[in-house]
């Protein structure tokens, strides 16, 4: 396993993290998942990316309890708060009140004394973001959190955070956008701004919720146990990109996967990777030979044929508009 810095600050993450967006809590048994988690250690990964939404808060305990016992220091653990964790007004949003209330709840749930990254999981509108970014900094002043970053924030929303993080002395150091060889909507604006302010992108979807696995193939029906076939996993996620336009191109990966030695999960990582703003790639799992054959993408570096050959094969069905870095207008 390879590691790269977070932004342009001194801490060093696994290029490949491992996330339970939609696995720990709900897609998977506890077994399974503390399985998964454990062949993530093994490989070397030692960032884990959790929030406490997931799962309606459960899967932040559950990769606690996974990670219970391991050697604190050698982990970056990282959340986010901003989704309604609870029924009332307040248990939502980047306000203050939610905010301070949230972190004790992670640390909770993760048995944790701090997080190494407190992320804001989306722009609140509704919220002035001096009263969020002033509790941001109580939260790291008060060693709850070690680092700030954001979740799909847009190029302008990020630099007005970084400035007044600037101004509270604290470290906003990440962005955690979705990105694929499929969505590529960060690179006109987010990634420039990010590279000017030191800020690293540690990314979601990289494999585009499997598509660019290719075991989704044209005209077919998805295969059973798939996440297009499980309400609960996400399937609403991945329907944007099983078109039979899309799935089709997807297809033209398959020889330049094998050409690479490379399975396409991996040459879907690797391709993030070849990015240099991005700090990390998360990748979830439901079995341990998953991020096994995932982790095999760190380090792997990809000619500049290659890269030429996927963004061909890609370019008909792949998103660019930076307008598509989106936070809801009204509070959720």
């Amino acid at each position: 396993m390879e590691f790269r810095h977070l932004g342009r600050s001194g801490l060093l993450v696994s290029e490949i993290a491992y996330g339970n967006w939609i696995t720990h809590g709900s897609q998977v048994e506890e077994d399974a998942a503390a399985a998964c988690v454990r062949a993530a250690l093994d490989v070397g990964i030692t960032t884990f990316d959790t929030a406490d939404v997931y799962a309606g808060t459960r899967a932040e305990a559950v990769l606690g309890r996974a990670l219970k016992g391991e050697r604190r220091e050698g982990l970056e653990i990282f959340t986010k708060v901003y989704w309604p964790t609870g029924p009332g007004p307040n248990d939502r949003s980047l306000s203050r009140k939610h905010i301070m209330e949230s972190i004790n709840g992670s640390l909770r749930r993760l048995q944790v004394d701090y997080v190494d990254l407190y992320q804001a999981h989306r722009y609140d509108y509704t919220t002035p973001l001096e009263e969020t970014m002033q509790a941001f900094a109580d939260i790291v002043h008060s060693g709850k959190a070690l680092y700030i970053g954001v979740s799909e924030w847009s190029a302008s929303e990020i630099r007005a955070g970084w400035e007044l993080a600037q101004d509270l002395k604290i470290q906003f150091v990440s962005n955690q956008p979705q990105y694929s060889a499929l969505w590529r909507v960060i690179e006109a604006e987010v990634v420039p701004t990010s590279i000017e302010l030191g800020v690293g992108q540690v990314v979601w979807s990289p494999i585009a919720q499997g598509v660019l696995t290719g075991k989704y193939e044209p005209g077919k029906q998805p295969p059973s146990g798939s996440r297009a076939t499980d309400d609960k996993s996400g399937a609403d996620f991945i329907s944007r990109w099983l078109s039979d336009e899309v799935l089709t191109a997807v297809q033209q990966l398959k020889p330049l996967a094998e050409q690479a030695g490379l399975s396409m999960a991996q040459l879907a990582l690797a391709w993030v990777l070849q990015n240099d703003n991005v700090s990390a790639a998360i990748i979830g799992a439901s079995r341990p030979e998953q991020v096994r054959d995932n982790a095999k993408a760190s380090g792997v570096k990809l000619d500049s044929d290659l890269m030429k050959a996927i963004d061909e094969a890609l370019s008909p069905v792949t998103e660019r508009d930076p307008a598509k870095t989106v936070s809801p207008p009204k509070r959720p």
